[in-house]
């Protein structure tokens, strides 16, 4: 049942309609995991995705929740983007010999350049066991 409800879901946010503002539908690449962000708000994000470690020992599936700080700012530019959050999401680990699979939860801040109208760079820090929340570099494409 978890299944089927994560890929409707999933699905649901694919076929989501635009939403005019700073939130766009984009993919994010980092070093060890990947998620897509989908508009729920002219301001908000959420992003299913999955992430690893260099070991890959674990693999956490979860979603991340973004606010785009971009009008409070006043950024114009949209090139750069300014961004805050959390995630939950369910982590296997499978590497140190023992279950400790269970739920994870973080929080993080984030900062995204774009080099051209289709892609971009990122750069987030934050804390909590969910490694889609703790961080990381990688690249963006707009969708």
């Amino acid at each position: 049942m978890r299944k089927i409800t994560l890929l409707f879901v999933f699905t649901l946010g694919l076929n989501a309609s635009n939403i005019f503002g700073q939130a766009r539908k984009e993919l994010n690449f980092g070093l060890v995991g990947v998620n897509y962000e989908i508009p729920v708000h002219k301001d908000i994000t959420i992003a299913p995705g999955a992430n690893t470690n260099f070991d890959f020992d674990w693999l956490n599936l979860g979603v991340k929740a973004n606010y785009y700080f971009d009008n409070i700012f006043d950024i114009e530019d949209d090139a750069w983007d300014v961004y805050g959050g959390a995630g939950v999401g369910y982590s296997i680990y499978n590497g140190n010999g023992h279950d400790d699979s269970g739920f994870d939860l973080g929080l993080h801040i984030g900062g995204r350049w774009f080099w051209n109208e289709k892609w971009g760079v990122y750069l987030e820090l934050g804390g909590g066991m969910l490694q889609g929340a703790t961080g990381g570099v990688g690249v963006t494409m707009k969708l």
